[in-house]
């Protein structure tokens, strides 16, 4: 039972590192999307991936632990939460501190990474709000207004001023 809870506590402190690392790189994105470096974006993104695939990796092993510990100790696994375990090592108390640190630190970061997150995907709305307006605006200057030229049957005609060229000139 010792060697288990070493092994959870293992986990979740790596865990926790895996998750300072994606905080590290959730905050550079941040100053990325306010400047607008497509390519700096996309490295951050390929990081972030490698970041929640160790993460990934190292939930398997969390979920593993837990699950042999509950064995262990007969009890459900999905009924067995962090808090249990910690309230079971009264008896050990290094270890109840040490799992209780664990786990205090991953709530503490994950609740930082959730923070920056929600902030970079309001940025990230926001410059995709300013894109469709820079198009609107393009679009709206290449339509001219219509003359006030009717036909014979009391109709407006509708030719616009300012059609002649379409599409984009390279040449200017």
């Amino acid at each position: 039972m010792a060697s288990l809870m070493e092994n959870l506590i293992e986990v979740l402190n790596r865990e926790s590192s895996e998750y300072d690392r994606l905080l590290e790189l959730s905050s550079k994105k941040t100053g990325i999307i306010a400047k607008n470096n497509i390519d700096e974006l996309q490295k951050i993104m390929d990081d972030e991936q490698e970041v929640i695939s160790r993460i990934g990796n190292l939930e398997k092993k969390r979920e593993e632990t837990t699950k042999d510990i509950a064995n262990v100790l007969n009890k459900d696994v999905n009924a067995l939460k962090l808090t249990d375990l910690i309230q079971i090592l009264s008896a050990r108390p290094e270890e109840q501190r040490a799992l209780s640190n664990a786990r205090d630190k991953i709530q503490t970061v994950t609740a930082a990474v959730r923070r920056v997150n929600e902030q970079n995907a309001e940025l990230l709305k926001n410059a995709m709000e300013m894109v469709e307006f820079e198009i609107n605006l393009l679009t709206a200057m290449k339509a001219a207004p219509e003359t006030a030229n009717y036909n014979r049957g009391a109709y407006s005609s509708g030719m616009e001023l300012g059609t002649a060229r379409s599409g984009f000139d390279a040449k200017q």
